[in-house]
């Protein structure tokens, strides 16, 4: 027998998934306007569609679009579960195993709060629930059980898409709210198994049960060990063939849905796999940053939405006109919320959390979402549940979703959480927006010498703390003891030395470069190479590089073993996307020095030359020339600006405007005056005689200045911000 749904099913199909669509999105937006998030929109779209609105404005139209066929639910429901699937990849991404684990024992015991009370408040109303409410195959302590778990259970995808519609994702009680959220979800799996396992043989198989749990554990274990070693293998292979961003995310995709079959085959959902795959992939140092944008745009355009939708589908709330079941369902709803706020609340004070902080998990953890109704859907089936009690549950469900993003909306506002958590989102927010300095790991190829120990130093001042960096010897020749100095000088943060031999540094260089670093870091050379200052290598680095490239060169005053602590440090502010890198390097420096930060503008105006016309122009510049006029006023403009990103970056900064026939001579003037020991500079890479050429300015600065220069170049190509 052939179960391949005919031309007229999958016309229903396509005209359902276009009703939920547009249902959904709409109603998102709107709540969106007036202040919520999209996911209660989308919750609704499934009652309005459903039989509760347009079952009973127009009965005929709702029976062919959502007939009572098998086929026609199972091709909706394959794209509801894709949905939540990627949904939970998304989460993953998010999720942060450091911060969960130094908030370990409050995420514990908001987990088991957040678990035990509702479970107790189940079982007391499961049996205290009429007869007229147990399905026709379930006894009376299966049912209390199965409501028990119905009430325990929180959603981790619509926890999920509230925090991150609200921007609470980072927060510390949102990180404890996701993890407690993860147990939530696996202890209402293997709750469900349990119960189906009763519901079906009317007895408690404790040897699957046993077999199911100690699979998991085993699963976890083995996936944050050897799991983290295969993607990172499978990532690092990929970026070193030069995989595009299409095959970036095919292989992302692929290992989602292994380790998603992978729990699936161990008695637990998909998804909880995938939130797995999620984490383990978002850790690795070699995954694509861009993978999640792309993720982003398919899931919460398109199949999230209709996930979201399909949970009131079923519901019918005519149901409700009887008045014992309006009760019931106001009881459940009841017990559930203030079980699991209670237990939540409880666990957070137990684990010397904020009350506030207690108040927010709890709101945030009684969200049962879709998920709830993917269990009553179960229940249904297994015959545990009837109409009246799936409709009470699901009613449940949905409410608690639609209440908790108020709820944490009125808890957060005005709350800025510990200073060091408000230091800690500030400095994520701040490092989200920059161009160049982000976490993201750090290459410095080097044989030791001195400029190369000084760059190894300002990146390490320069980068968030945490980011990991690799020096990277290519060469035989590399002295043991040279190396060891710069290793030395990345001591606070993690660091790894690979050493290779190759007769191609710059291609081994380039072969890492690909591997998911964020910068590299050169020193230049202290005598002249050919005529220039920078070496043939870095020459050919610049010009071939696809990530960012610092260029170091130490002041005159500099000794080789010294450790600098700079106290004024000059960037110009141009206005264009290397100055902003050029400035997040500045900044970063001088907070760590506890520096002073010259942003400096040049405004350049006619040599005084023997012509007349040079007479004139010279006049008219210094009587007030309009040109000369607007160009102090964009100059103005520009150092406001680049003040604003000094500001946001932690750094107050001193604007300078310098008028003069050309900016390096400015530059060097101001630099000796004001005793600058640092000088950042960004560079525009242009290609001139088959070299890089960095300007003219910022070469006749490199060799002529007396402090320590930085130059700072982008890829031809840009990156992305």
């Amino acid at each position: 027998m052939s179960f391949a749904p005919t031309e007229h099913q999958m016309l229903v199909f396509w005209i359902q998934l276009l009703a939920l669509l547009v249902v959904a999105r709409g109603l998102g937006a709107l709540m969106r306007r007036i202040g919520q998030p999209m996911v209660i929109g989308e919750l609704a779209a499934g009652l309005v569609l459903g039989p509760s609105v347009l079952g009973r404005l127009a009965p005929e139209l709702h029976a062919w679009l959502f007939p009572a066929d098998p086929v026609q639910w199972s091709l909706l429901g394959a794209v509801g579960w894709l949905g939540v699937f990627l949904l939970l990849v998304l989460t993953g991404f998010e999720t942060d195993l450091a911060l969960i684990r130094r908030l370990g024992r409050a995420a514990v015991a908001v987990a088991v709060g957040s678990l035990a009370l509702p479970f107790l408040f189940g079982i007391a109303v499961g049996f205290s629930m009429p007869a007229a409410m147990i399905g026709p195959k379930a006894e009376l302590a299966v049912f209390a059980l199965f409501m028990a778990s119905a009430l325990s259970i929180s959603s981790l995808p619509v926890i999920a898409k509230i925090l991150s519609e609200l921007d609470l994702v980072r927060r510390n009680f949102g990180q404890i709210t996701l993890a407690a959220g993860m147990a939530n979800d696996v202890m209402g799996w293997v709750l469900l198994g349990v119960i189906a396992g009763l519901a079906q043989s009317g007895s408690l198989e404790l040897g699957r049960l046993a077999i199911t749990l100690g699979g998991l554990a085993l699963f976890l274990l083995a996936a944050f060990t050897l799991g983290q070693r295969l993607v990172d293998g499978l990532l690092r292979r990929a970026r070193r063939l030069r995989a595009g961003l299409p095959e970036l995310l095919t292989l992302t995709l692929a290992l989602a849905l292994g380790i998603g079959a992978l729990t699936q085959a161990l008695g637990v959902e998909a998804v909880f796999g995938a939130f797995v795959a999620g984490i383990l992939i978002g850790r690795s140092r070699f995954q694509e940053p861009e993978i999640v944008s792309q993720l982003e745009n398919a899931t919460l355009s398109f199949l999230a939405p209709i996930f979201f939708a399909t949970a009131g589908l079923r519901m019918d709330l005519s149901l409700l006109a009887d008045p014992r079941l309006v009760g019931w369902a106001v009881l459940v709803l009841a017990a559930a919320s203030i079980s699991k706020f209670g237990g939540a609340y409880a666990g957070a004070r137990v684990a010397g959390l904020l009350p506030r902080e207690g108040i927010a998990l709890g709101a945030g953890l009684n969200a049962r979402g879709a998920l709830e109704v993917v269990i009553a859907t179960v229940g249904l089936a297994l015959g545990v549940l009837n109409a009246s009690s799936y409709t009470v549950i699901v009613l449940m469900a949905i409410a608690t979703s639609m209440a908790a993003p108020p709820m944490l909306r009125a808890v957060v506002r005005n709350w800025a959480g510990s200073a060091e958590e408000a230091a800690r989102l500030e400095r994520e927010r701040a490092l989200s927006s920059n161009v160049l300095v982000r976490p993201a790991r750090l290459l410095l190829p080097s044989h030791g010498g001195p400029n190369s120990l000084l760059a190894a130093r300002l990146l390490d001042m320069a980068w968030p703390e945490g980011v990991e960096a690799t020096i990277l010897s290519a060469g035989a020749d590399v002295p043991k003891g040279d190396v060891e100095r710069v290793l030395q000088a990345f001591a606070a943060r993690p660091v790894e030395h690979e050493s290779i031999v190759s007769e191609d540094p710059l291609r081994a260089i380039l072969d890492h470069a690909v591997l998911g670093y964020g910068a590299i870091g050169v020193g230049a050379t202290d005598v002249r190479v050919g005529g220039r200052l920078v070496s043939p290598l870095v020459d050919a680095l610049l010009a071939a590089s696809p990530i960012p490239v610092i260029v170091v060169r130490r002041g005159s005053e500099v000794a080789p073993e010294q450790s600098p602590r700079f106290r004024r440090i000059l960037v110009p502010a141009v206005g264009t996307r290397p100055g902003r890198a050029a400035l997040e390097v500045a900044a970063s420096v001088a907070q760590r020095c506890d520096a002073e930060l010259l942003l400096v503008h040049v405004v350049t105006v006619p040599r005084f030359d023997d012509t007349v016309g040079g007479y004139r122009r010279l006049l008219q510049s210094v009587l007030g020339d309009p040109g000369w006029t607007s160009g102090v006023e964009a100059a103005r403009s520009v150092l406001d600006e680049a003040c604003e990103v000094a500001r946001g970056l932690g750094v107050r900064a001193r604007p300078v405007i310098r008028t003069g026939a050309t900016v390096p001579e400015e530059l060097l003037e101001l630099a000796r005056a004001e005793a600058v020991d640092l000088v950042v500079l960004p560079a525009n890479l242009r290609q001139l005689s088959g070299r890089p050429f960095l300007g003219h300015g910022v070469e006749q600065l490199l060799e002529r200045s007396e402090s320590t220069v930085v130059i700072v170049t982008l890829p031809a190509g840009g990156m992305a911000a």
